[in-house]
C-alpha cells in the first residue's frame, strides 16, 4: 500500500505516505489507483510535502474500460497503490489496428503512448509552443509514425501541409521507402527549386471571394465589381463572334449613355475617347470606318465639334452606335467555362468600369479603380507566374492533380511558401482551403475522400481579420465549425495562440502543448479551454524540447508525451552561429 487517505475534496484527495515508502522516491506525476470494494479510481500525484501528498482524481475503471472524470468519490478507507501494466494500457492506450504511436512516456521509462486514429485525425487539433520547443519535429514524428504503422495503411489519406519555411520537405520526401504505395508531392514558390513543382493556380477557379482576397478588397461594392469581372472574363475568353458582339454591345451602351448626358460636347468626346481607349474592338476604335450616305468617316471624325458646339454627324454617330446594342445577348450569352488568365481579368475589369451602374457612380468607381490598380500590379508583378496554368481544368481535375505524383496517389502534399510575402501566402492558403472545403461539401458520398489541412505558423494566416465582414464568413472558421462532417479537418501549429481566432480554438478537440512562456498565450489557453487544469498550465512551463502535454478526445487523460526525433527530421534546426563564426587557423 502506498498510503492512507485523510481528506477528500471535489477533484483531489490528500493522503499520507506509508512509513515503508522512502520520501526520496520520485513520485511526482506518477499515476496511482485508489480502490475499495466498489470502485477503482485513477489519480495523479501532484504535490508532495514530506509524507503528505495531494492526488488529483482523473477517472474511473469499470472492468476493462477506463472513463475520464470521477462521479463517485473514494471512501476514506480506500487503499492507494501504484498503477499496474494492464491499467496503464487502458489509460495511455495500446497498439491496435485503429491506433497509432504518438510518442513515449517520460514518466514510465519510455512506455509507448498510443492514440485512436479516428479520435485524433478526424477532429481538429492544435499544437502550440515556443520556437524551438519541438512543434515541427512533433508533427513530423506523428505523421511518420502513422505511415510506419503496420496495422493500418492510410492509402486514401490526404495531408495538405502549408509550410511557411520549407521545413517538411526533408521529413517526407522519402515516404515511399516505408511503403511503395505512399507518395509525397511538393509544391514551391521558388521557381529555381527543381525538387518540386512550381505553385500554379488556375485563374478561372478563383471564386469572387478568392479573387477579393488576392486583390485585398475592403468593401462590399468591390465584390459586385469582381463578380462581374469574372463573368465577363469567362465570356470574352471564348474568342467567339458572340463574345465580340457582347463586347460591342457593352461599349455601345456606355457610349450612348455619354452621348445622352447633359455634358458639353467636348466633355462627351473626352469621355467616349476614354471608353474607347480602355475597351476597343475592330468595330469600336477611333480609326474604325463608319459608312454614311455616299461617304465614309472614321469613328474619330464623328466627334468633330462645329462652331455651334455640336457634333454635325450626331445622327450618323448615334445610328452607328445603336446598331451594336443587343439586349438579348444579356440572357443568351454562353456561360460555358473557359480558360483565362490575369490579363484577361484586367481587360474584363476595364469593361466593367464602363458598364451601367458604375460609369457615373463615383462611389463605386473609386472602389473599382482601387481593384484595377491592384490587379494591374499583380499582372505585371513577380507573382503573375503563379497564375500561368497551362490548360483548362475543372475543380475536380485540379484537386486530383494536386494529390497525384508521377501518376500515383500522393498522401502528403507539401506547399512551401518560403519565397513569397504573407499576403500572397494567406490568400493562397485560403483559396486552397476554400477549394477543398467546397469540393468535399459537394461530393455525393460524404467523407469519401477526407483531407487533413495542416497550417504551420497558423497565427499568420487564421487571424481575427476582415473576412467575416467582407465575405460573410472566414473559411477557417467555417471549416472549424462544419469541416468534420464533410471530411475536412485542420491541424493548427502556432507559437502565438493568442493571435488565432477564438472561434477556431473553441472547435479544436485535441491539443499538444509544448513549452510556452509568453503570459498572454498562457492566459489565452486557460480562458479558451475551460477544462484545462492549473496542473497542466504549470507543467508546460518547464517542459524540455520535444516533450509536450497531450489532452483531448484522443487521450483518456492529459499526459506527458516525449517525441523521438523524426527520421528524417524536418529542416527546422537553429542556425549554427558558432560554426559560421569560427575561422580555422
Amino acid at each position: 500500500m502506498l498510503g492512507k487517505l485523510w481528506f477528500i475534496g471535489a477533484n483531489e484527495v490528500h493522503a499520507r505516505l506509508d512509513d515503508n515508502i522512502n520520501v526520496a522516491t520520485n513520485l511526482m506525476n506518477i499515476h496511482v489507483v485508489i480502490e475499495d470494494a466498489q470502485k477503482k479510481i485513477l489519480g495523479e500525484i501532484i504535490s508532495l510535502d514530506g509524507k503528505k501528498m495531494i492526488i488529483a482524481l482523473l477517472g474511473e475503471f469499470a472492468g476493462n474500460t477506463f472513463f475520464s472524470g470521477v462521479i463517485r468519490k473514494p471512501t476514506l478507507n480506500a487503499k492507494i497503490r501504484f498503477i499496474n501494466k494492464e491499467e496503464l494500457d487502458m489509460v495511455i492506450g495500446n497498439r491496435t489496428n485503429k491506433s497509432f504511436l504518438i510518442g513515449d512516456s517520460p514518466l514510465y521509462s519510455g512506455y509507448p503512448i498510443y492514440a485512436d486514429i479516428n479520435q485524433f485525425f478526424s477532429n481538429h487539433f492544435a499544437i502550440f509552443g515556443n520556437t524551438g520547443s519541438g512543434k515541427s519535429c512533433g508533427v513530423a514524428r506523428i505523421i511518420q509514425n502513422l505511415f510506419m504503422n503496420k496495422e493500418v495503411t492510410p492509402y486514401r489519406s490526404n495531408f495538405l501541409i502549408f509550410d511557411s519555411y520549407g521545413e517538411y520537405h526533408n521529413a517526407f520526401e522519402r515516404i515511399s521507402e516505408i511503403n511503395n504505395n505512399f507518395h509525397f508531392k511538393y509544391y514551391t514558390t521558388n521557381t529555381s527549386d527543381t525538387s518540386g513543382e512550381t505553385l500554379k493556380i488556375p485563374v478561372w477557379l478563383l471564386s469572387t471571394n478568392d479573387l477579393a482576397l488576392f486583390l485585398q478588397a475592403s468593401d462590399h461594392a468591390q465584390l459586385t465589381v469582381i463578380d462581374e469581372t469574372i463573368r465577363l472574363a469567362n465570356i470574352f475568353a471564348s474568342q467567339s463572334e458572340e463574345a465580340n458582339a457582347y463586347k460591342n454591345h457593352l461599349i455601345a451602351k456606355a457610349v450612348i449613355s455619354v452621348l445622352y448626358s447633359n455634358q458639353t460636347s467636348s466633355s462627351k468626346r473626352n469621355d467616349v475617347f476614354n471608353i474607347i481607349d480602355a475597351c476597343s474592338t475592330q468595330e469600336f476604335n477611333l480609326e474604325a470606318s463608319v459608312q454614311g450616305l455616299g461617304y465614309t468617316r472614321s469613328f474619330r471624325d464623328l466627334f468633330t465639334i462645329d462652331s455651334k458646339g455640336e457634333f454635325p454627324e450626331r445622327n450618323l454617330l448615334i445610328e452607328y452606335v445603336n446598331s451594336f446594342i443587343n439586349d438579348t445577348l444579356e440572357k443568351n450569352i454562353s456561360t460555358e467555362q473557359q480558360k483565362y488568365g490575369l490579363s484577361d481579368l484586367e481587360k474584363a475589369l476595364n469593361f466593367v468600369l464602363i458598364s451601367d451602374g458604375i460609369l457615373h457612380n463615383e462611389d463605386i468607381v473609386g472602389s473599382a479603380l482601387a481593384l484595377k490598380v491592384r490587379l494591374h500590379a499583380l499582372v505585371i508583378g513577380s507573382y503573375a507566374k503563379y497564375f500561368e496554368y497551362p490548360e483548362l481544368v475543372t475543380r475536380e481535375q485540379y484537386i486530383n492533380s494536386l494529390i497525384t505524383a508521377a501518376g500515383y496517389k500522393a498522401q502528403i502534399i507539401n506547399f512551401n511558401f518560403e519565397d513569397v510575402d504573407d499576403w500572397f501566402t494567406k490568400s493562397s492558403i485560403k483559396f486552397y482551403s476554400n477549394l477543398i472545403f467546397n469540393y468535399c461539401k459537394s461530393t455525393k458520398g460524404q467523407n469519401s475522400l477526407p483531407f487533413n489541412i495542416l497550417l504551420e505558423e497558423a497565427h499568420r494566416y487564421i487571424q481575427k481579420d476582415n473576412d467575416q465582414f467582407l465575405l460573410g464568413y472566414n473559411i477557417f472558421d467555417r471549416i472549424a465549425k462544419e469541416g468534420r462532417k464533410y471530411g475536412v479537418v485542420m491541424g493548427i501549429l502556432s507559437q502565438r495562440p493568442v493571435e488565432i481566432s477564438e472561434n477556431i480554438i473553441s472547435q479544436v478537440s485535441n491539443f499538444l502543448i509544448f513549452k510556452m512562456t509568453h503570459p498572454l498565450d498562457v492566459e489565452y489557453i486557460k480562458q479558451m479551454l475551460p477544462n484545462i487544469s492549473e496542473e497542466i498550465v504549470e507543467k508546460q512551463k518547464s517542459l524540455q524540447p520535444g516533450t509536450c502535454i497531450a489532452f483531448g478526445k484522443a487521450f483518456r487523460i492529459p499526459q506527458l508525451v516525449h517525441f523521438n526525433m523524426p527520421n528524417p527530421a524536418p529542416f527546422s534546426s537553429n542556425f549554427d552561429m558558432a560554426t559560421v563564426w569560427n575561422v580555422k587557423q
